[in-house]
C-alpha cells in the first residue's frame, strides 16, 4: 500500500496494536508522554521534529511543562496513512 493512501478503516484497529499507548481520535492517533521536566520535554520534541524532518511528516506538538502530545494525520488525505503510523513507531523508539 502507498504510504500516503489512507488506511482502510478495518485495518486501523490492527495497525494500533503495533504502536503501544497511541490512541485513535477521529482522523488522528494521539499519544501522550510525562517527563521529569521541561527540558526533558524540549529535548524530546526536537528528537520528534528531526525524525519528523527526516520523513517530510510532521506531527501537531503539544508542549505544557513536562508534558507532550503528539497527533499524528495526513492533513492533505484526511485521515490516517500509512505514514501516520511509520512516524508513530518510530517517535516510540525514540
Amino acid at each position: 500500500m502507498a504510504r500516503r493512501t489512507l488506511v482502510p478503516e478495518a485495518e486501523i484497529v490492527d495497525r494500533l496494536k503495533e504502536i503501544p499507548r497511541w490512541s485513535r481520535e477521529g482522523n488522528a492517533i494521539t499519544r501522550t508522554w510525562k517527563f521529569k521536566d521541561f527540558p526533558a520535554a524540549l529535548r524530546f520534541i526536537n528528537q520528534v521534529g528531526e525524525l519528523a524532518e527526516s520523513m517530510n511528516h510532521h506531527p501537531d506538538i503539544y508542549n505544557s511543562w513536562a508534558t507532550v502530545r503528539l497527533t499524528l494525520s495526513t492533513h492533505d488525505k484526511g485521515g490516517l496513512t500509512n505514514l501516520d503510523f511509520e512516524l508513530a513507531k518510530k517517535i516510540n523508539s525514540l
